[in-house]
């Protein structure tokens, strides 16, 4: 993938300087680089906030409750691994904090609950492996804060008005994911 970007990059830069436009490429990869230094730190803002919210969320026993509430669905979406707490409080604080929009907070939570579900099977991805992926990438975002701070940096007045639209789209594509997932395990059960 580096070895097409850096193609691209040189074929544009060379495009450039045939056309006598070496000094407009030059210029728009400066401005590229600021641009992209900008969203960086807006994005590390609103990440170190909502993590800092996670964290909060974890020391005053918000997340254990939220873990609790969040029990009887994931039971049933992942019920081979309903009777292990560890597996099930990862998988719940995994959803919360892609529920809040922090993807990237989500992935160590991910890892963990996938390393717990691998372990009924190794080598191969078990249903509930397969649910934990297509549920973390089709994830439900009340709050999308990573969206929101891309908007943001991008001068938007009002970065969270794309909120009905993230709820509607997230949970189509989590209903999707979900239905899908159930029926291709029926489907490979039957024909394996």
């Amino acid at each position: 993938m580096s070895l097409l970007w850096t193609g691209m990059v040189a074929v544009a830069i060379l495009c450039g300087l045939a056309t006598g436009r070496g000094p407009e490429v030059a210029s728009a990869a400066m401005e590229g680089a600021r641009a992209a230094v900008d969203l960086c730190v807006s994005i590390a803002g609103m990440l170190c906030l909502w993590s800092g919210v996670m964290e909060v969320m974890r020391r005053s026993g918000l997340s254990e409750q939220l873990s609790r509430l969040l029990r009887p669905v994931l039971g049933r979406l992942f019920p081979e691994a309903a009777g292990d707490r560890r597996i099930m409080d990862a998988l719940a604080a995994n959803v919360s904090a892609n529920l809040l929009g922090l993807g990237n907070a989500a992935t160590p939570l991910g890892i963990e609950a996938a390393r717990g579900l691998a372990k009924r099977s190794p080598g191969t991805a078990n249903d509930a492996l397969c649910m934990l992926i297509v549920c973390n990438t089709a994830s439900i975002q009340l709050i999308p804060t990573t969206v929101a701070a891309v908007r943001a940096s991008a001068g938007s007045a009002a970065p969270f008005d794309i909120l009905p639209a993230v709820w509607l789209a997230s949970a189509l594509s989590v209903c999707t994911g979900i239905l899908a997932c159930k029926l291709l395990a029926r489907v490979w059960r039957r024909f394996s």
